[in-house]
């Protein structure tokens, strides 16, 4: 049984400025989705699987030039992250284990969180375990809402938020770890019916406890873990942050 990951790497970034993959964007000089390989690898998880859509061939040409093996798959048409990993399904099916599934434009996802995750997810016997982290400003976030026993119940999105479910700084870091096999069994039951008319991941997430399966949410204590960029001035702010905080 081997634990393995999947990158999501298909994003075009179009407020970028830029004709990269929005996770090619450097941070120190190195593009995030390195970043984020190199904690999976830290982590101990070196079987890779990266999904790739805008400009693909950017993504070819950067994981050909890697001192290891990794995997990639394309995403013709970009229909949400449940869609991204419907595109990994023969990677998933080939594994009995576990996947982290991350997005590649989040570069201090860092190896620790990964492997403690994993350490709770296994500890409680989840089938699901979300990534959570706790910011002084969850604006624009998902939330994650437990109940009473501080069990993991939802993901809200900020748009779906009551006023109670705003005050909640926990938030999602976009980051998972799945059983494969039970990730697999509810993979084609996730629907498009909604405004974007796109595939999230996190709806495999109800489908599973609807299931009457174990999903918990795990809390970095690293609250960098969900920050990505969606412009040049954000992607300005992570390389200072890396700078900061030496990170490298």
């Amino acid at each position: 049984m081997s634990n393995c990951a999947i990158i999501l790497a298909g994003g075009e970034g179009k407020r970028m400025k830029s004709n990269l993959p929005k996770p090619m964007s450097e941070v120190l000089g190195k593009p995030m989705l390195r970043w984020v390989i190199d904690s999976v690898k830290s982590a101990g998880v070196d079987d890779i699987c990266v999904v790739k859509g805008y400009k693909k061939e950017c993504i070819d040409e950067f994981v050909s030039t890697l001192p290891f093996e990794v995997e990639t798959v394309y995403q013709a048409e970009r229909l949400g992250t449940g869609h991204a990993v419907m595109m990994a399904k023969d990677f998933l099916e080939k594994h009995s284990g576990n996947v982290v599934i991350l997005n590649g434009d989040a570069p201090f996802m860092d190896a620790k969180t990964i492997s403690d995750a994993l350490a709770l997810h296994t500890e409680k016997g989840s089938v699901a375990t979300v990534i959570s982290a706790k910011v002084s400003d969850p604006t624009g976030y998902g939330r994650i809402v437990r109940d009473e026993n501080d069990n993991f119940l939802k993901i809200v999105e900020q748009k779906d938020c009551n006023e109670e479910e705003k005050k909640i700084n926990e938030i999602n870091s976009g980051g998972f770890w799945f059983n494969c096999e039970k990730l697999l069994s509810v993979l084609g039951e996730i629907k498009s019916d909604n405004n974007a008319k796109e595939y999230y991941l996190p709806d495999a997430l109800k489908l599973l406890l609807d299931k009457n399966e174990v999903v918990s949410a795990f809390v970095s204590d690293n609250p960098d873990t969900v920050l990505g960029a969606n412009d040049p001035e954000q992607l300005k702010e992570l390389n200072e942050i890396a700078k900061s905080k030496g990170y490298k």
